[in-house]
């Protein structure tokens, strides 16, 4: 297995109730940081929403889930297509780290690092309470970064919620009960 096999994988468990996943995108660093803080860029991968620029504020992140590709497939029962969420950025240090508040339940720390043309992501998601969270929380950042990968390489996507469905059922099998 190379570097970027094992880096484009599956994230994996650190402590328990953290998940860490990584990804080699295509560079420059301040690019792919237009993509993390940046409402329009964000919401092509993630989810929309405007962020004041600094540890303290208070921002909402809108996922709209169905409008990340074409065709967007069928929503899984108990999804809205439409879901938002305040968080507060806890950490925010241009264009190598950004940390912000999950709902009420721990945190996400984004970290990039230059690889030469390209920028390795980190993202830790801490203190996730239920295993089906986890197994919900892995499954969408590793389609969602997915997703931005291909953004960010000008590539296809894969049909959203297929490919969520199938993650989904791979980290059943993946993360102990």
């Amino acid at each position: 297995m190379n570097d970027l096999t094992s880096i484009d994988g599956y994230g994996q468990l650190i402590e328990p109730t953290t998940l860490k996943i990584q990804r080699m995108l295509p560079g420059p660093v301040e690019r792919i940081w237009s993509y993390l803080i940046d409402s329009d860029l964000r919401s092509k991968w993630l989810a929309s929403g405007v962020m004041e620029p600094r540890a303290g504020a208070d921002f909402t992140l809108t996922w709209r889930n169905d409008n990340l590709t074409n065709p967007p497939g069928q929503r899984p029962e108990g999804f809205s297509e439409e879901h938002s969420m305040v968080s507060r950025i806890v950490e925010f240090d241009p264009p190598r780290k950004l940390v912000f508040t999950w709902d009420e339940s721990g945190d996400v720390s984004i970290e990039l690092e230059p690889k030469g043309k390209n920028v390795l992501l980190t993202l830790i998601h801490r203190r996730l309470p239920r295993r089906s969270m986890l197994l919900g929380v892995s499954a969408g950042w590793h389609l969602h970064l997915d997703l931005l990968a291909a953004r960010a390489a000008e590539r296809d996507t894969p049909v959203f919620w297929e490919e969520w469905a199938r993650l989904r059922a791979d980290y059943e099998k993946r993360i102990p009960e």
